[in-house]
């Protein structure tokens, strides 16, 4: 027993010292930081701008109001599809098949790049909220509830959407066919009340926005950082704690099934034939 857990456990320890390598990497690199971060950033500006406009039937700021929504954007783009790119990307070099060379080696690859990148994700969450603090009034940020509800929302996110990004990345057969992708999931966040209430959109367009872990990452963001009576705007004027948790939990799960297939698929397959050829 020893003899077999040994070398995976040894894979794993490379992996987190690997994620933290590449995520030290990350943030020491001014261009990298800013190709992560450019997002969340443009969308606090433009809701900056909309904080003198108020949430229908309310006094607080719109602008306020989608912070939470811009924090559930920023883990599906930077950690969801970082991973995404990351893996595809990464199949192309080369680097996947060096990992396959070695015993374990995929094992302690997939540690790596998840940790890397939630940690980086997290990174770049703080790079919101802490602005926020400054530039929005009526946020929930000194408050221990807020926080204790934060972490177990965004820790619950980042296992429902991490697996998602591993599957995609997967089947993406070249980084370039994710662009049809993020080009949905564009959409998605447009839909999921990130920047105005959905209880505003048509019912069809709800029901579309619920389905995804997208809408109750926002949700969840929401009621750890609004004012209760903020619900008010929300679908069934509830923040859903449950809810929230039962989707995010039913995300997670299927993750962790059909992450794991879909991966040994993608190693079985990387091959030196499939590595990219470098420009000459």
């Amino acid at each position: 027993m020893t003899t077999t857990s040994n070398p995976v456990n040894a894979a794993v320890r490379a992996g987190l010292q690997r994620g933290w390598i590449e995520f030290r990497t990350i943030a020491t690199s001014a261009a990298d930081l800013l190709g992560w971060l450019w997002m969340p950033i443009v969308a606090l500006v433009v809701m900056y701008t909309l904080r003198g406009t108020t949430v229908p039937g309310t006094t607080f700021s719109l602008g306020a109001q989608a912070v939470p929504g811009i924090l559930a954007m920023t883990v599906v783009f930077t950690g969801m599809m970082g991973l995404a790119m990351a893996l595809t990307s990464e199949r192309e070099d080369g680097t996947l098949l060096r990992a396959k060379a070695t015993p374990h080696g995929v094992l302690g690859y997939l540690t790596g790049k998840v940790v890397g990148q939630a940690t980086l994700t997290v990174a770049a969450l703080l790079v919101v909220l802490v602005p926020s603090a400054f530039l929005f009034d009526g946020l929930r940020l000194g408050a221990v509830g807020a926080w204790l509800t934060l972490v177990w929302v965004l820790a619950l996110g980042l296992v429902a959407t991490l697996p998602i990004g591993a599957v995609l990345g997967s089947l993406a057969p070249r980084p370039q066919s994710l662009g049809f992708v993020m080009l949905l999931i564009t959409g998605l966040v447009m839909a999921s009340g990130v920047f105005y209430p959905v209880t505003a959109f048509p019912a069809w367009l709800q029901w579309i926005a619920q389905v995804f872990p997208l809408y109750w990452l926002g949700l969840g963001m929401r009621s750890a950082l609004l004012p209760d009576a903020l619900a008010v705007a929300e679908i069934g004027e509830s923040w859903r704690h449950l809810e929230t948790a039962a989707v995010l939990g039913a995300w997670a799960v299927l993750g962790f099934v059909v992450a794991p297939m879909v991966l040994g698929r993608m190693a079985r397959r990387a091959t030196g034939s499939t590595v990219r050829e470098p420009a000459t």
